[in-house]
């Protein structure tokens, strides 16, 4: 493995050289430790029965088992004292509606001047995952559209080796902002049509998926440049957050292999990012590729991309506004001195709202031993999906948070990026990320993903799977042998790992 920060040794001699990495162990694991944890979190190869702890995805953190529409809204189980309060508080900003400026609410000012949502619950309804548009009067406030243009060499961030060059759109931003403060214009609106893609399986049975085509119309300020690059993204579900964050980088890094050293067929490769919140070269591990390396940085970027409210990681009022927007920059803003650390949203908001989202529980499995479901798994795991979607990792020991340290975790991801190949591509880089590559999503709480979404369930990026099924029939790439070794399966061995999946 090459060196990932310009300068520094390289990653195959230390995984966690040159990034920083505040979630090593707070006590420094043992050679024994070390040992002992790389036996447990190894893929099982018996599936005759639950694993030990498997009905607890998260761990001691781990919410109810069930299956229904508040099942991603639990605190952490593990939660204690004063702890549920700032949860509670958090979840309160979570759901709360911003308004534009000026306004009588001081508290609630500062929307804007454009933006996607006016809360971060109408992206992430119930704590849950975004989807598509499903028709002309969707909202489609639980997608975005990003944009950018290709770069020049030297034009990201250069301490970081094998960065792509991208710049945001010169007059629209990083983001089509779809709505407006009043006396604002919104940037655009965009829709998205489907083409039938049928795909015949082993036994004959057609599959037809449905490839998006996306149209911009009634840009307010002039048609995009040249070589714009789109990409939808739909709002991923909340749960688990904290416990990603707090999975050693080593850990993760032990998992890359870019080179395919081993001939399996799988490059995984670390997302690297400069975070706001430390000033430094980090892991990324949120976001559909990998591009926040913390909670707090995911957290900030939504408030100020999304919604348009300042924080002290992007103190600028007017959020997504360019240069070229005068009218957007010069609006009101919610900034008052002396107020809210004269910022829209203050310091100890924006650490509510990350408290909440690290501690999202993820619910409880109460069929992870059933037949069907074990022979579902053994299907998983005889198609390779363990390769990217790793079962298994314990977290770190973190000080004064017993509610997210050494806990054995059941993500079913690597959040490396992989080559998804053509059919998924956005042809958009992002940081590291090429425009095939996408960071493995987790795949825990899948079963409850309907329920949450007042029964609309859709998959991958941009939403375009409607079942699981068709997600997966939509891997390439690295993934292409999986991908067809579960179209090859008799339909019975389909269907149990789809209830496997379900089950999680």
């Amino acid at each position: 493995m090459g060196s990932l920060i310009l300068g520094l040794p390289a990653l195959a001699q230390d995984p966690a050289a040159g990034m920083a990495e505040p979630y090593r162990d707070a006590i420094p694991r043992s050679a024994a430790e070390v040992q002992r944890i790389a036996a447990v979190a190894a893929p099982t190869g018996t599936f005759s029965a639950a694993e030990p702890f498997e009905a607890m995805p998260g761990g001691a953190a781990t919410g109810p088992a069930v299956q229904d529409m508040n099942a991603f809204s639990h605190p952490s189980a593990n939660l204690a004292g004063p702890k549920e309060m700032d949860f509670h508080l958090g979840n309160a900003l979570f759901r709360k509606l911003w308004v534009a400026s000026p306004a009588s609410t001081l508290g609630s000012d500062g929307l804007g001047p454009l933006y996607n949502a006016r809360s971060c619950e109408n992206c992430h309804l119930r704590d849950g995952r975004g989807h598509p548009p499903e028709g002309p009067e969707d909202g489609r406030v639980s997608m975005v559209m990003r944009l950018s243009i290709p770069g020049v060499a030297g034009s990201g961030p250069e301490a970081i080796a094998g960065w792509l060059a991208t710049l945001n759109e010169p007059v629209y931003g990083g983001q089509l902002q779809d709505f407006a403060a009043p006396g604002q214009a919104a940037e655009g609106r965009w829709s998205v049509s489907y083409r039938d893609v049928p795909v015949t399986l082993a036994d004959g049975t057609v599959v037809t998926l449905r490839a998006p085509d996306y149209t911009l119309s009634d840009l307010a300020f002039g048609p995009l440049a040249e070589g714009a690059m789109l990409s939808p993204r739909v709002a991923p579900p909340m749960i688990g957050l904290g416990l990603l964050e707090a999975i050693p980088a080593a850990d993760i890094l032990a998992h890359a292999d870019p080179e395919d050293t081993d001939g399996d067929g799988i490059s995984g490769r670390p997302a690297v990012v400069m975070s706001p919140e430390t000033g430094a070269a980090m892991l990324g591990r949120f976001g559909w590729k990998g591009g926040a390396a913390s909670l707090r940085d995911q957290t900030a970027a939504a408030f100020a991309m999304d919604m348009g409210l300042s924080t002290d990681l992007h103190p600028a009022p007017w959020g997504d506004c360019t240069e070229a927007q005068a009218a957007c920059r010069a609006a009101p803003d919610g900034q008052e001195p002396g107020i809210r650390d004269g910022l829209e949203v203050d310091r100890e908001s924006l650490d509510l709202v990350t408290f909440y989202a690290r501690n999202l529980a993820v619910p409880g499995r109460a069929d992870a031993g059933e037949a069907e479901v074990l022979r579902g798994k053994a299907a998983f795991y005889g198609a390779g999906c363990p390769a990217c979607h790793v079962p298994k990792f314990v977290t770190a020991r973190l000080d004064g948070e017993p509610e997210r340290s050494f806990q054995l975790i059941w993500p079913y991801s690597d959040l490396l990026l992989h080559d998804m190949g053509p059919g998924l591509a956005d042809n958009r880089p992002e940081g590291r990320a090429t425009g095939q590559e996408w960071r493995t999503p987790p795949l825990w709480g899948l079963g409850s993903t309907a329920a949450v979404g007042d029964g609309t369930a859709t998959y991958l990026h941009d939403g375009r799977a409607r079942d699981l099924s068709e997600a997966i029939l939509w891997h390439g790439g690295e993934a292409s042998a999986a991908r067809d070794a579960f179209a090859a399966m008799p339909a019975p061995d389909r269907q149990a790992l789809i209830t496997f999946l379900e089950s999680l």
